[in-house]
């Protein structure tokens, strides 16, 4: 055992982040096994586009969780690629709508095999006597209701 997996609860946020890298960069080598050239990093844009069609850089940003600018970077990053493009909303010219180029739906096209196998991978390493989906989600909804720094501050004042 290491000192941060000793650290016990102190060491999540690295812990977490360890392991989000490990599936990041395992999943860039499945990609890259079906002759894929995907960064893991797009996915939670690409995904969303293929499920809406079409959304704003807002909509985008709120439905992955990132910021605005991280957003715009991805964006900008997958543009670049030629997977997605961007017009200004007719309704509104200060609102930027964004959608999947052909060639952004055709690597969608290519992708859903893989993506069926990385969710049966991934269900199978994540069933473990505590699931660590569920667990996640239980600390998401604890999170939703306060912050990890509001949680801390309440404790500072009630001392």
């Amino acid at each position: 055992m290491n000192i941060i997996n000793e650290s016990g609860i102190l060491a999540l946020s690295t812990r977490l982040q360890r392991l989000s890298e490990q599936l990041r960069k395992d999943g860039a080598l499945i990609y890259k096994e079906f002759g894929i050239d995907f960064e893991p990093k797009w996915f939670p844009v690409i995904l969303t586009l293929h499920h809406k069609k079409t959304a704003s850089v807002v909509e985008i940003a709120n439905e992955i969780g990132y910021s605005h600018p991280s957003t715009i970077s991805l964006l900008k990053e997958l543009e670049k690629q030629q997977l997605i493009i961007s017009k200004k909303d007719k309704k509104d010219e200060r609102k930027r709508l964004v959608e999947l180029t052909e060639k952004g739906l055709d690597l969608v096209e290519k992708m859903q095999p893989v993506w069926k196998l990385m969710s049966v991978v991934l269900g199978d390493i994540s069933d473990s006597k505590n699931n660590l989906l569920n667990a996640i989600e239980e600390v998401e909804e604890n999170l939703s209701t306060q912050s990890f720094i509001q949680r801390a501050k309440q404790m500072i004042n009630n001392k």
